[in-house]
């Protein structure tokens, strides 16, 4: 199985999740996250990617901050909460690239003031994946302390297996050039939506799986100027007429229902 196949098939896969729930494919309006873009030539992805056999997203310190028995919430943010807000958005997959239900993700950070709360759960909590594998963390931006670049940590354990124990960062901080910790393959995607902010991260766990479906074998669409299909095999840099509007294949896969190119960015972009 070869590079482009690999990484269309994890695609093609977030677009299937994404057309039942939201996701960051959707979140972003085009290809979420780095590793969109590797088929067309762009630079590789920061966040690790998962097909068969591939490197689960790596561990890090937990540092002196943990603190076990945090509450069940998604929302860290309470009234009067300062500082920006962030929604972190994502998925947690199995080394097959199928997602893992009931996933716990437990996290904690400082305040807008680079300060942890050691005594009560402000800014602590765990959550678990739906179906889908998917999770969602409102809060907000965390502040700056002495010594480290921003940064949320996380814990992250599929039913039955062992505990990944990681940090998230920031794209263009300028301490992530001074952190010792900071690894570039932990940056989540970020964007700012008015006067918040909106983060993207994939989790690949060390979870054997089996895959439940092969990529397409059959021939593709050459590139040129045809009617959107269901069942058509479109190859990357293929167009498309849909509704009248243009559009072109960001990465190959098979058209399904739901799969037009309006509704799922991360395989299509208008043009």
């Amino acid at each position: 199985m070869d590079e482009e196949t690999q990484l269309s098939r994890k695609t093609v896969l977030k677009a299937a999740l994404a057309a039942g729930v939201a996701a960051p494919v959707a979140l972003f309006g085009g290809p979420a996250l780095a590793r969109t873009s590797v088929a067309a030539g762009a630079v590789p992805e920061l966040t690790p990617e998962c097909h068969d056999g591939d490197e689960p997203t790596i561990e890090q310190t937990e540092g002196p901050y943990f603190k076990p028995n945090s509450p069940e919430r998604t929302n860290l943010v309470t009234p009067g909460t300062q500082g920006t807000r962030l929604t972190v958005t994502g998925y947690v997959f199995g080394l097959a690239c199928q997602p893992v239900n009931r996933a716990l993700l437990d996290f904690w950070q400082a305040d807008v003031n680079g300060a942890y709360d050691n005594v009560g759960y402000t800014f602590r909590g765990h959550q678990y994946t739906n179906a889908q594998g998917a999770f969602t963390l409102s809060t907000i931006v965390p502040g700056l302390y002495p010594g480290r670049t921003r940064h949320i940590h996380v814990k992250v354990q599929a039913p039955g297996r062992p505990i990944l124990t990681t940090q998230l960062y920031f794209p263009n901080e300028p301490r992530n050039n001074t952190d010792t910790i900071f690894d570039a393959r932990l940056l989540m995607t970020v964007r700012d939506n008015g006067s918040a902010k909106e983060a993207a991260f994939d989790f690949v766990l060390n979870v054997p799986q089996t895959p439940t479906s092969t990529p397409p074998t059959s021939p593709t669409t050459p590139p040129g100027d045809t009617t959107w299909a269901v069942g058509t095999v479109y190859a990357a840099g293929a167009r498309v007429t849909y509704g009248g509007q243009g559009y072109v294949c960001l990465q190959g896969h098979t058209a399904q229902p739901g799969w037009e190119p309006p509704a799922v960015p991360a395989l299509w972009r208008a043009g």
